[in-house]
């Protein structure tokens, strides 16, 4: 855990979590890539490859609400450990049916789509956790040494599936199921105090409690919003083939190289963040980052030069980081713990929206008007949403540091 300040290291607790985010992510990434390799060699539709993220959103998007309001009542810890013994259960099986040669394609999705069920349980009530694992003092650190975690997994965990797909998709399932053993042993490891819950009537009016409480705070709605609309309008992710093929003329090589710079991007600026706390005017900070990454996509959209793009993406990555540390650490201190999961879940919804519409939105604009209109378009419309959330959005705008109202 090279990558964290020693104020962290102090936190063993902490320490646990950031083991098992990281087990988990490299699970999950690893399972992607064994399993849209497995399914596209059975069928040779690019349809089915479509069906594995569908069986994967669908229970993410329905589940979100409801998978907050666990996180409020009961034990958060244990809520992670299921879902992660559950995401084992669910790789198990596959290797087995791999090995044994049981499984088809119809089998494969019912079995993810049970590994989605676990994953939208999971996320919000990771999110709820991590505050009360550290000071507040420390939050910002060490949501940016989770955030390194995931971004490592994104980068690492894709071509250690790849090389082990060489031994068969049985022999990446069982490391994944290894993996998520190991990320439930650091989960059980954890020792936290939660004071006692108090229990709410189940009703529709609980469920949905975390939208009723955003909407009437003005500083997360603006954070969570500024980025919903940002992600939906500036990300290229589903352009980079065609600006690897037809505008940088690049091959397969050149594509990879581009869709890792911005995890690249997003690394070093989370190891820059864990040492160097962001102590005044995170308001401003976040909304000029924001801009920024409006910016590095004007230049992305608008370059030739295959290194000008590389560059361009890892600010693009960078930028995004610093936003994302900022608002999540907005949202939860600024959310009371007995509203995380709900409030948490929400913010699930809103980041899952936006980047599967944004790529929606991104394939779209590009056949009405072109690939580099339209990443034009998102990088001018994400700095329009800047400005028009700094006026709409004063209290946020104003926001002076990352520590809870009532510290």
């Amino acid at each position: 855990m090279a990558d964290t300040h020693p104020a962290l290291r102090q936190h063993p607790a902490f320490v646990h979590y950031w083991w098992s985010r990281l087990t988990s992510g490299f699970a999950f990434q690893m399972l992607s890539v064994a399993v849209g390799w497995q399914i596209y060699a059975m069928t040779g539709r690019a349809f089915d490859l479509g069906m594995i993220g569908l069986v994967q959103f669908v229970p993410s998007l329905l589940l979100a609400l409801p998978a907050g309001h666990v996180a409020d009542i009961f034990e958060r810890r244990r809520i992670i450990l299921t879902c992660q013994l559950t995401e084992c259960a669910a790789v198990a099986l596959l290797a087995a049916g791999s090995f044994l040669h049981w499984f088809g394609e119809v089998e494969i999705l019912l079995i993810i789509f049970v590994f989605g069920v676990a994953r939208a349980f999971e996320f919000p009530t990771m999110q709820a956790l991590l505050p009360s694992l550290v000071p507040s003092t420390l939050l910002s650190r060490a949501m940016a040494a989770g955030s390194s975690a995931m971004q490592f997994a994104m980068i690492a965990g894709p071509a250690l599936g790849g090389f082990l797909y060489v031994a068969g998709p049985g022999t990446v399932y069982a490391s994944c199921a290894a993996l998520c053993v190991t990320a439930a042993t650091f989960m059980w490891r954890i020792k936290v105090t939660r004071p006692p819950i108090s229990r709410e009537p189940r009703t529709l009016k609980t469920v949905f409690a975390g939208i009723t409480f955003i909407r009437q705070r003005p500083v997360i709605l603006g954070a969570i919003s500024l980025d919903l609309f940002a992600v939906l309008l500036g990300g290229v992710t589903a352009l980079l083939p065609i600006f690897a093929r037809d505008i940088l003329h690049t091959g397969p090589w050149g594509l990879g190289l581009l869709r890792a710079a911005p995890a690249v991007g997003a690394i070093l600026m989370s190891l820059w963040l864990v040492r160097t706390p962001l102590t005044r005017k995170v308001g401003y900070i976040m909304f000029y980052s924001v801009a920024a990454f409006g910016v590095a996509t004007v230049v992305f959209a608008l370059s030739k030069s295959f290194v000008l793009s590389m560059l361009a993406l890892c600010a693009l990555g960078a930028f995004d980081m610093v936003s994302m540390v900022i608002r999540g650490a907005l949202v939860q201190l600024d959310t009371p713990d007995a509203m995380r999961g709900r409030v948490s879940a929400v913010n699930a919804i809103f980041i899952n929206t936006s980047n599967q519409l944004g790529e929606f939105e991104s394939g779209m604009t590009a056949a009405w008007f072109g690939t580099v209109p339209a990443a034009l378009i998102g990088g001018i419309g994400t700095i329009i949403v800047v400005a028009l959330w700094m006026r709409w959005f004063p209290d946020l705008r104003r926001r002076e540091r990352l520590e809870s109202p009532d510290s």
